[in-house]
């Protein structure tokens, strides 16, 4: 995902996710069926994860801006821990909000990304994505990073959820994947330093996912190994 004013890797991704938006459910599940889990169990874990932080920290939740929402995976997710949130759902590519708003009918809004983020500045109390940010070119990462800064309330959240590219797993996972042919992983040392230059405040890097299907009976431990860098997935969370 990219903002299509920026460059012309962002018509380049427009274009790339508007084709792969009907086979996208298909082939994330083909790419991870190493993991023993469903695509759900993955969009699941991300909004559950951050209703715990937001229940932590006592946040408001009022307004929550879903960045990259896609094919709406992390919608009924939503609706399951927020359920008296109002929720934008944006992307760059229009036929993947379409699928969304197909396979989710609801009273959601659904809003388009172009060069910048068509929202009100400090209308959001939580923004959240879920893997998107390898996917837009690394010298726009600090343009998003401002304008998600821009659309926040004072005091509101940014969760990012990315790939871990120090996991071996994660790693072939994303090589010998079609719908990431194009992706950079980043770091989140380097995610979490980023936003610090964008002027996000408090950020810091947990990481997540280390057991698959086969030993799920392991993961009651996974939020005692937030610091170990070996999990599939991070969350750098930061506020404004």
């Amino acid at each position: 995902m990219s903002g299509a004013g920026q460059s012309g890797g962002g018509d380049r991704l427009i274009a790339e996710f508007d084709a792969l938006a009907d086979d996208y459910h298909a082939q994330h599940k083909a790419n991870i069926a190493i993991s023993g889990e469903e695509p759900e169990y993955f969009s699941h874990y991300k909004v559950a994860d951050l209703a715990r932080l937001v229940a932590q920290r006592q946040a408001p939740c009022r307004d929550i801006f879903d960045f990259g929402a896609g094919i709406g995976n992390s919608l009924p997710w939503f609706r399951k821990h927020f359920p008296q949130a109002r929720l934008t759902c944006a992307d760059v590519s229009t036929r993947s909000l379409d699928i969304a708003r197909t396979r989710f009918p609801g009273a959601e809004d659904f809003v388009t990304i172009g060069a910048a983020i068509p929202v009100a500045a400090e209308s959001q109390d939580i923004v959240f994505s879920a893997c998107v940010f390898h996917h837009i070119p690394h010298e726009e990462h600090q343009h998003w990073l401002q304008e998600l800064l821009r659309i926040v309330r004072p005091g509101g959240l940014l969760a990012i959820y990315e790939h871990n590219p120090l996991n071996p797993l994660t790693l072939r996972a994303v090589n010998t994947c079609p719908l990431d042919v194009n992706a950079r992983l980043i770091t989140g040392f380097a995610m979490r330093r980023r936003a610090r230059l964008a002027g996000w405040r408090e950020a810091r890097i947990d990481y997540r996912i280390f057991f698959p299907a086969a030993l799920k009976a392991l993961r009651p431990l996974e939020p005692s190994l937030g610091w170990l860098p070996m999990g599939a997935q991070y969350r750098m969370a930061a506020w404004r």
